[in-house]
């Protein structure tokens, strides 16, 4: 009893303690002294509901949550509704906390009362004006709900709220005027505080300039999204959730490129407490975007282990299993991706048409052109469309497959002439099936197509014309029918005023001076004048050893080899050449040793009789040919020696 009476004595000092930590923003020492009020009376309801008003301010949701189910019997669902569904929208699962949103609505006035602490009051009233409203834009974003929330936009926080909302709706360029005008309010509301620095309203704007540049990227103003996410960043906003978003959207707008960046940008989105601050849908575009970040930095381990895992948390989510084929493809095993398409092709039939056309990607890229084709024909809420024929045709034609072209054309034109006849889109599709069987020569199979639209519009000529031409081949009777039909040549004929057709710009024919013609030069025009004299022609040069009595020779104009009378060039040896000699000699003293040239030579043989002291005397001062230097050689051995002067060192 004394314990019990001493606790009950502490009991006020202790409340006195909450209070003052309330005020001062000091909740983890106002925790400290509701657990000693706890420990005094468990089951003490307002001691209790201060508890889970802490752990909330403290941001311990799971711990808040953890209090109000293990005293249900004493905190009860009327009581503690309001903070159990902020709770559950702190934790992302804002499929419950809707559920006790109204029930808090009409409790806010109680649970006003049951605060000791002015400053919860004070929270109680700003949670219930913008934090537990929350959860509709944000499920308008995701959901793309058109549904007005009539949010009030007293507050910058509500403002803010309701341009979210707004960029669920896709009503871009109103949120971008809402979030003006929410950093307008922002400003103003925080100048009023004197304590409150310039880097404090940076800070706190940062979730709405964050929002901002979200509109820019959505609308294409990459470059002006992608400034204001690094001025963000440079702030460095203690809200791990906003940094987590606005780095994974860095991540969207480099792509494959800049990938160094990328990759310290994702590190940011792996922060302490960022799967209490975003979405599940939010948390898993992340996911995405690291396993397509991994696909580009050529991590193909890291790739395909996060695709499996996301695949196997996401098993009927289509992205996980694209990420994969991807990741096949830069391996060159496109077999293999085709199979994993099918696999989930027929696992996921909702999905059926965006698989088949990546299938038909993957058989373009690898030359199957035909059999891209067949998928395509496959996919039955597509192959009527505008695109889908025209992607058709144009691969049938570059398969030269003509016929298979025409009943693609034909098919459409049966499907809208049951279900929409007669509409643009159809009109439309008989026009470029008549013009495509024109163009390859089938005027046969473009008379029904050409008939149709001339019904539909008689006094198309161009039609008429394109039916005639294609009749004349097939009926020529018909065709005569028919050219009954076309408009008279005087109805056709067109006033043109030829000299203002002349002067125009876009004329071939241009004056030299331009402008009207002055007298004298309009009367030569008109004939009255001197005759334009004629340019002469110049004579053509003739050849210097021409004669005009001998007759040209007939095969002139052919190449000297051609001619019937070469010869070619002779072959062999000079004649007056002897040997070949030492380099640069010359042929000029090889009379000299020409016996048979010289008068004074010695017979064969000597006569009986004659003077052996004169040949003797003769033949020893003869030099031999081999000894003698041939006339000119020095000159050529300086001219030799000056060239290699000047041209370095030279060699035989």
């Amino acid at each position: 009893m004394a314990a019990a009476a001493g606790g009950a004595g502490a009991a006020p000092a202790l409340w006195s303690e909450v209070n003052r930590s309330g005020q001062n923003g000091d909740f983890g020492r106002a925790l400290k002294s509701v657990n000693k009020l706890l420990q005094i009376d468990k089951d003490d309801v307002t001691a209790l509901h201060c508890k889970v008003v802490c752990l909330i301010q403290n941001g311990s949701f799971k711990e808040a949550l953890s209090v109000i189910h293990t005293h249900t019997k004493v905190l009860t669902s009327d009581s503690i509704t309001f903070e159990k569904a902020y709770c559950e929208y702190r934790l992302n699962r804002i499929e419950n906390s809707p559920e006790d949103h109204s029930s808090a609505s009409q409790q806010t006035d109680k649970l006003k009362g049951l605060y000791r602490l002015e400053r919860y009051d004070d929270c109680l009233a700003v949670r219930k004006e913008t934090n537990l409203l929350q959860w509709l834009p944000a499920q308008s974003t995701w959901e793309k709900s058109g549904e007005d929330l009539g949010l009030q936009e007293a507050t910058y926080e509500l403002c803010y709220n309701a341009a979210c909302a707004l960029i669920g709706q896709g009503r871009l360029n109103e949120a971008m005027e809402n979030l003006q005008k929410a950093e307008d309010l922002c400003r103003q509301s925080l100048s009023e505080d004197s304590d409150v620095t310039e880097e404090d309203i940076e800070a706190e704007l940062a979730i709405i300039h964050g929002q901002m540049a979200y509109i820019m990227q959505l609308q294409g103003r990459t470059e002006d999204a992608l400034q204001l996410y690094n001025q963000i960043i440079k702030l460095k906003p203690t809200d791990v959730g906003l940094i987590a978003v606005i780095a994974n959207n860095i991540i969207t707008i480099n792509k494959d490129q800049n990938v160094f960046d990328s990759k310290k940008k994702v590190k940011l989105t792996n922060a302490d407490g960022v799967e209490h601050k975003l979405s599940k849908k939010q948390l898993q575009a992340i996911e995405f975007n690291k396993a397509l970040l991994a696909m580009y930095t050529n991590q193909a381990d890291q790739c395909r282990k996060l695709s499996a895992s996301l695949q196997s948390q996401n098993p009927e989510h289509l992205l996980p299993v694209l990420i994969q084929a991807a990741q096949l493809c830069r391996e060159k095993q496109h077999a293999k991706a085709i199979e994993l398409l099918q696999d989930f092709a027929e696992q996921s039939p909702a999905d059926s048409a965006q698989i088949k056309l990546t299938m038909a990607q993957l058989k373009i890229a690898q030359g199957s052109v035909t059999k891209a084709c067949i998928i395509l024909r496959s996919i039955e809420e597509l192959k009527h469309k505008p695109g889908m024929v025209s992607a058709l045709v144009t691969m049938y034609s570059h398969e030269e497959d003509i016929d298979s072209a025409i009943e693609v054309f034909t098919q459409a034109i049966q499907w809208y002439q049951e279900y929409q006849p007669k509409s643009p889109v159809h009109l439309s599709l008989i026009r470029e099936a008549a013009n495509f069987k024109l163009k390859y020569g089938r005027k046969k199979e473009a008379i029904s197509d050409l008939e149709e639209l001339w019904k539909q519009n008689p006094k198309d000529i161009h039609t008429l014309a394109q039916l005639i031409s294609a009749y004349s081949l097939v009926d020529p009777e018909k065709a005569k029918v028919l050219s009954k039909h076309l408009p008279s040549s005087d109805t056709m004929s067109l006033k043109v005023d030829v000299d203002a057709l002349e002067n125009s710009p876009g004329a071939t024919y241009v004056r030299k001076k331009g402008g009207k013609l002055t007298g004298e030069n309009q009367q030569k025009e008109q004939g009255q004048g001197d005759v334009k004299k004629k340019k002469r022609k110049k004579k053509g040069k003739l050849p210097k050893n021409y004669d005009p009595k001998v007759n040209p020779d007939p095969e002139r104009w052919l190449p000297m080899r051609e001619r019937s009378y070469y010869r070619g060039r002779k072959k062999g040896k000079k004649k007056d050449q002897i040997g070949k000699g030492t380099q640069g000699a010359t042929t000029a003293g090889t009379s000299e040793l020409d016996a048979s040239k010289t008068a004074s030579s010695p017979p064969t043989s000597p006569r009986p009789g004659s003077s052996t002291a004169m040949s003797s005397a003769t033949t020893s001062n003869m030099i031999p040919p081999r000894h003698q230097k041939p006339a000119g050689a020095a000159a050529t051995k300086k001219k030799q020696q000056q060239k290699k002067k000047k041209g370095g060192k030279g060699g035989w």
